[in-house]
């Protein structure tokens, strides 16, 4: 992976900070976040219990994939920056967050909680649709659509967090993991998906 080095090699201050960026605000902890305000919401601590259900599908087992296939040396970091291996990941995220779906509705988990969980699979699979031809930011994609899905559950206000979908568009540039037009177009991806799930199911 390219990052901005001194002369002498040492990451600059602005490629420190953007990895701090990108690892403080990587997918999965957009999802945990989503999960908590929705299941709150929705449906108190019920609701929490549920969201945190639909989680270990949808972020928790799927770290757990990337951390195995860290320690078996298959990519690099928990960001898994090269194509190929992102459609081996991508390919297993979708496989768990539908087992997650199919148990929270045999179960009878509150629709707004499916649909969240739902919106996911749906984006999910948009990006990898696109990902063989083009590298589309998954960390603009997942933060945007975060937000709007907040938004819409719990309130306008969300959009007020909208702040931060800008401050990891940038972290991605800044790092060269991304181009400009790769993490616009995954913002622009992850919203529209995920609004357009959500809306017709909650």
């Amino acid at each position: 992976m390219s990052t901005t080095t001194t002369p002498h090699g040492q990451p600059t201050a602005r490629t420190g900070a953007a990895r701090k960026v990108t690892d403080w605000l990587e997918p999965k902890n957009w999802i945990l976040l989503d999960v908590v305000l929705v299941g709150l919401v929705v449906d108190g601590w019920a609701g929490l219990g549920w969201g945190l259900l639909g989680a270990l599908f949808a972020a928790v087992l799927p770290i757990l994939f990337i951390k195995r296939g860290i320690r078996l040396g298959r990519w690099a970091d928990r960001h898994v920056g090269a194509k190929q291996h992102r459609l081996i990941v991508m390919a297993f995220i979708i496989a768990s967050v539908t087992v997650g779906i199919a148990l929270l509705a045999s179960l009878g988990a509150p629709r707004p909680i499916t649909a969240l969980i739902v919106s996911m699979l749906t984006t999910l699979a948009a990006l990898m649709a696109v990902t063989p031809m083009w590298k589309i930011s998954v960390h603009s994609a997942v933060s945007s659509g975060s937000v709007l899905l907040i938004a819409l559950a719990c309130g306008w206000w969300a959009l007020a967090l909208y702040p931060l979908v800008v401050l990891v568009g940038w972290s991605r540039i800044a790092l060269h993991d991304h181009t400009r037009n790769q993490v616009i177009a995954g913002a622009i991806v992850g919203g529209l998906v995920a609004a357009a799930t959500y809306l017709p199911l909650h």
